[in-house]
């Protein structure tokens, strides 16, 4: 089965009977008979193919089942925010965002177009506010409707992330981790815990999505990542996003093998008489670069190119005079090799932190957890 075939207005009225305890309460605070929510309950049980709850003279008992999909309905619930959301107005939704035309989100969801216009004008109206702007052939989600499409990509993913816990507690893992990998997280760390989690966990499918912070940070907040490592951006200002420092990095300045200032005792003013190749404006490794020669009172060197991919640098400095900032870690098979130089430390408060961001509202499942564990055991390592 899939989050589609869910009826919302049931899984409200589960999510109530886990709150009260008793039916009556539960279909009171959804406004049905209890007729219709006793029903509705078990219609939820038998597509799950799970018992919910035990039922006892003095009212309704969670299951282990309830335990670890209830949380996430209400979840879901909460990002729903409203109660005249139906599966229908939900999906529409979602699919108008991925899709940007009506005839590509009818498509996609394998709906009748005037269906599903029909479910997004619905969801307008009984939300009282704008969600679609038309130009020309094309439509565009208002900031209105952006939002709440993101909210219900959450929503979603509560939900699938539900019916995993399950399958596992029925003894088919079918969990999956979504990792967006910035390039210094690449060349040690995730790969260490990526191999120390798979032992463990064998069965558990991980998927590493690999960009820069800019290209990452958008699926990390609509749900498509469940956490990114990379540089922490200090301060944080994304209040949706949470940041856990995992390491301190050590930066050294790199050339190839046979520069000028291989083998020397080289000195900032040294530095600055060659071109580099740094991360754009903006990124954080930029900004220790900058005041790496600016608390010298020494001008800022040539950067005739602009990059953060490591593969890319690697082999301009191989071919050309420019020097760069990386970590040990990035350049270590590099190093080894001879392809490239050490030229020059820089001292420890030039560092970074290397830091784990998660979204605000995310609640790690138990496999999201152990992986957590195992980075910060390699991190350790």
């Amino acid at each position: 089965m899939t989050v589609w075939d869910f009826n919302l207005r049931h899984l409200r009225a589960v999510a109530k009977i886990g709150q009260f305890g008793t039916m009556n309460a539960a279909a009171q605070a959804v406004n049905l008979s209890q007729p219709a929510i006793t029903q509705a309950l078990s219609q939820i049980e038998n597509m799950l193919g799970v018992t919910l709850f035990e039922r006892r003279h003095n009212g309704m008992t969670q299951t282990p089942a309830a335990a670890v999909f209830l949380p996430r309905v209400e979840a879901a619930l909460a990002h729903i925010a409203s109660p005249h959301v139906t599966m229908s107005r939900f999906r529409a939704l979602i699919a108008l965002a991925d899709a940007g035309s009506y005839i590509g989100a009818a498509q996609a969801a394998r709906l009748a177009s005037p269906s599903l216009h029909r479910a997004v004008s619905d969801l307008a109206l009984v939300l009282r506010c704008t969600l679609v702007e038309r130009r020309g052939k094309m439509v565009r989600l208002t900031q209105t409707g952006t939002r709440l499409a993101r909210a219900f990509r959450l929503a979603k993913v509560e939900l699938e992330t539900g019916l995993a816990e399950l399958e596992a507690l029925k003894g088919h893992e079918t969990r999956s981790i979504s990792v967006g990998a910035m390039p210094l997280s690449r060349a040690r760390v995730l790969p260490a815990a990526v191999i120390g989690f798979l032992k463990a966990r064998p069965q558990v499918r991980i998927s590493i999505v690999e960009g820069s912070r800019a290209e990452l940070v958008e699926p990390l907040r609509n749900g498509a990542l469940d956490m990114m490592i990379g540089a922490q951006r200090d301060p944080l200002m994304e209040p949706d996003l949470l940041e856990r420092a995992l390491f301190r990095d050590r930066l050294i300045v790199i050339a190839r093998k046979g520069h000028a200032l291989d083998g020397t005792a080289a000195n900032m003013k040294d530095l600055v008489n060659f071109p580099w190749v740094i991360a754009a404006s903006g990124a954080p490794l930029r900004a220790l670069w900058q005041t790496m020669f600016e608390r010298h009172g020494l001008p800022l060197p040539a950067v005739p190119i602009e990059s953060g991919s490591m593969m890319t640098i690697r082999q301009l400095l191989m071919d050309s005079d420019m020097l760069t900032l990386a970590s040990p870690d990035q350049v270590k098979v590099e190093l080894e090799a001879g392809w490239l130089a050490r030229i020059m430390d820089l001292p420890a408060d030039l560092g970074r932190n290397i830091a784990l961001t998660t979204r605000a509202s995310w609640t790690p499942t138990e496999v999201h957890a152990e992986f957590v564990a195992c980075l910060e055991r390699a991190v350790a390592g």
